[in-house]
């Protein structure tokens, strides 16, 4: 089953908000499976001024939070909950990730996202972030929900 999420409903779905929200639309999701989302990249960022002020490059810990608020999302939609309802996910470990690209200003990030395994409240997932066709980041992650 194929959706679009724009901002306004990833902000139903999401407790982030500005600076720390880093998804900006959803391109397609398959509940229980996976999904993809887009993360505009602007010379606007908070953190691009100390990281680095002479050659601004997104933190790679914030591309994969970028992946771990896809994979919130999915979770959320997939068992039909909100944080309004009191639900919240946490990272619970972040396996072989790898940065093969850097993230600038004027990118656009495409998260892709799939469900590898879940049990209960425990999700595991692979995920990998891209600008244009080139691999910027992977990483395998679990997370939990509260």
């Amino acid at each position: 089953m194929k959706h679009l999420m724009d901002i306004h409903e990833i902000l139903e779905y999401l407790p982030h908000r500005y600076p720390f929200l880093l998804i900006d639309r959803v391109l397609a999701l398959d509940l229980w499976k996976s999904v993809t989302a887009i993360k505009n990249v602007t010379m606007n960022e908070s953190f691009f001024a100390g990281h680095f002020p002479e050659r601004p490059v997104m933190p790679g810990v914030l591309v994969l939070e970028s992946m771990a608020q896809a994979a919130a999302v999915l979770a959320y939609k997939s068992k039909n909950t909100k944080p309004s309802d009191g639900s919240l996910y946490y990272f619970a470990g972040i396996d072989n990730a790898r940065f093969k690209r850097v993230v600038e200003p004027g990118d656009q990030l495409r998260l892709e996202i799939k469900v590898t395994g879940n049990k209960l409240n425990v999700w595991k997932m692979q995920g990998s972030a891209y600008v244009g066709d080139e691999l910027a980041c992977i990483a395998d992650f679990i997370s939990a929900s509260k």
